[in-house]
C-alpha cells in the first residue's frame, strides 16, 4: 500500500497536478496507450499517484497499483547500485581495470577500420577497459544488433556458435565469450549501448560470490521491501502481469497486443542490463532511496557520497554528447553516469530540471528520474513497444516540475 499526502505538503500545487492527470488520461482516451501508472514523490512523501486505463484490454482488467511490469533496462540502475555497494567495500574504483576480475578483457582486439582490401582491421588495446567504461557504455562493447557492422557480425556468429554447441546461456559463459570478441572502439573514445551493465552484473557475481538474483534479493530487494521485483513472474502473480502492446505500423492509434516472453520460472540468463519485472510501489522505493541519499525508512543501501556520484557525468568528453542516433534530442543536455543518464545542461533539454538529475527508462516505455536537489523522484509504468514512440516520458517530467511550487 502506498500512502499519499496532500500535494501541498510536498510542495506541489494540487491544481497544477491536474494538468498531469489530463495529459496522461489523454493517451488513454485517444487509444494511444492501453494503461499506465504514474507516481511522484518528494521529501519522503508520495505527492501524486494515479492509474489510467487497462492492465489487459482483452481480459477486461483495469490498471491496478499492484500490476507487474517488465522494466527491461530499468534493471541497469539496480545493477549499478549493487555494484556500488561492492565499491563501498573497496573491491574496485571506477578506474580499476576489468581484467583484474575477468582476465580475458586484458588483451581483446579493437576494431580500427578497414584495410585496402575492404576487410576489417583490428588493433591492440591502447588503454585498459575499466569499470568506468562499463558504467558509462564507453567500453566498446556492443549488443550485436547491426548486421552491417563487422564487430556486431562477430557477436552474432558467437551467439550462433553457442546455440549450435548447446552451451548454457549463463552469464559466466556469455561474458567469457564476450571477452574473446573485438571491441567496437578504443575504450573511452565513443558511446555505444551494449552489454556493459550485463558484464557489470557478472562482476557483481564474481566479487560477491553470489548469483545476481540472490545478490539483488539479499542486498537490495529485501532491505527495501521490493516484494514483487525479480527475474520471473511466479504462477501466483501471473494474473497481475500487464499485457504488452504496440501498434500496427500504418495505424498508429490501433493498439496491437504483442507476444509475452516473460519467464515464469528462474531463467538461466540473469542479465544485469535487463530482464527484471517490478511494480510501481517497488520501483518507487528504489527511486526514493536514491533521492534520499541512499537511505529510506531507516534502511541504508549506499552512503550519501556514493549516491552523489550518480549526479556526476563519468563519460569521457570524447564520448559526448551521447545518444542512440545523430542529433539525439531525446537525450540532449545529458551525459552518462553510473548506469544512468545524468543532466549536465538544463538549457539543452528544452525542459525544466536540475543539473545532476539522473535516471533511465526501459524498452517497454517504463521511465524514472531522480532529482536529489529537489528531493524529488518520478516513476512512470506502462507497457508499450517501441520505447519513446510518444513523448510521454518528457511530458511527465515537464508537467511534474510545472506543479512544483517550493
Amino acid at each position: 500500500m502506498i500512502h499519499t499526502v496532500n500535494p501541498q505538503e510536498a510542495g506541489f500545487s494540487a491544481q497544477r497536478l491536474q494538468n498531469l492527470s489530463r495529459l496522461l488520461q489523454g493517451y488513454i482516451d485517444r487509444s494511444e496507450l492501453a494503461g499506465l501508472i504514474a507516481l511522484v514523490g518528494r521529501r519522503h512523501q508520495t505527492a501524486y499517484l494515479d492509474t489510467f486505463g487497462m492492465q489487459d484490454m482483452e481480459a477486461g482488467k483495469t490498471m491496478r497499483l499492484d500490476t507487474i511490469f517488465r522494466i527491461a533496462s530499468m534493471t541497469k540502475p539496480i545493477t549499478a547500485v549493487g555494484a556500488m555497494q561492492l565499491f563501498e567495500q573497496g573491491h574496485f574504483n571506477l578506474n580499476t581495470p576489468v581484467k583484474k576480475f575477468i582476465p580475458g578483457f586484458g588483451d581483446v582486439p579493437v576494431f580500427a577500420g578497414y584495410g585496402d582490401n575492404g576487410e576489417p582491421v583490428f588493433a591492440p588495446l591502447e588503454r585498459d577497459l575499466t569499470f568506468r567504461h562499463l558504467f558509462t557504455h564507453t567500453s566498446g562493447l556492443s549488443y550485436g544488433w547491426n548486421a552491417d557492422d563487422p564487430v556486431d557480425r562477430l557477436y552474432q556468429e558467437a551467439q550462433q556458435h553457442m546455440e549450435q554447441e548447446q552451451v548454457p546461456p549463463s552469464m559466466e559463459n556469455i561474458v567469457n565469450s564476450l571477452a574473446t570478441l573485438p571491441l567496437g572502439f578504443q575504450p573511452g573514445s565513443h558511446w555505444r549501448y551494449g552489454y556493459n551493465i550485463d558484464v557489470l552484473g557478472r562482476l557483481v557475481e564474481i566479487i560477491s560470490g553470489e548469483p545476481l538474483d540472490t545478490y539483488f534479493q539479499k542486498h537490495i530487494f529485501d532491505p527495501l521491501g521490493m516484494v514483487d521485483t525479480g527475474f520471473f513472474v511466479p504462477p501466483e502473480k501471473e494474473a497481475r502481469l500487464s499485457a504488452l502492446y504496440g501498434h500496427e505500423s500504418d495505424l498508429p492509434q490501433q493498439l496491437k497486443r504483442l507476444e509475452d516472453h516473460t519467464p515464469r520460472q528462474r531463467p538461466v540468463t540473469l542479465w544485469g542490463g535487463g530482464g527484471l519485472v517490478s511494480t510501481i510501489a517497488d520501483y518507487a522505493r528504489f527511486a526514493a532511496m536514491l533521492a534520499n541519499g541512499g537511505e529510506i525508512n531507516g534502511v541504508r543501501l549506499l552512503a550519501p557520497k556514493t549516491v552523489e556520484l550518480f549526479s556526476l557525468n563519468h563519460a569521457p568528453a570524447e564520448a559526448l554528447p551521447y545518444g542512440f542516433v545523430e542529433h539525439d534530442l531525446y537525450h540532449a543536455g545529458y551525459g552518462y553516469s553510473l548506469g544512468t543518464r545524468v543532466l549536465m545542461d538544463v538549457s539543452q533539454t528544452g525542459l525544466p530540471g536540475t543539473e545532476g538529475e539522473f535516471g533511465w527508462d526501459g524498452a517497454f516505455s517504463t521511465y524514472f528520474w531522480v532529482d536529489p536537489w529537489e528531493e524529488l523522484y518520478g516513476v512512470l509504468m506502462l507497457q508499450h513497444q517501441p520505447n519513446a514512440y510518444y513523448p510521454i516520458a518528457q511530458q511527465f517530467k515537464q508537467l511534474t516540475y510545472q506543479a512544483l511550487m517550493g
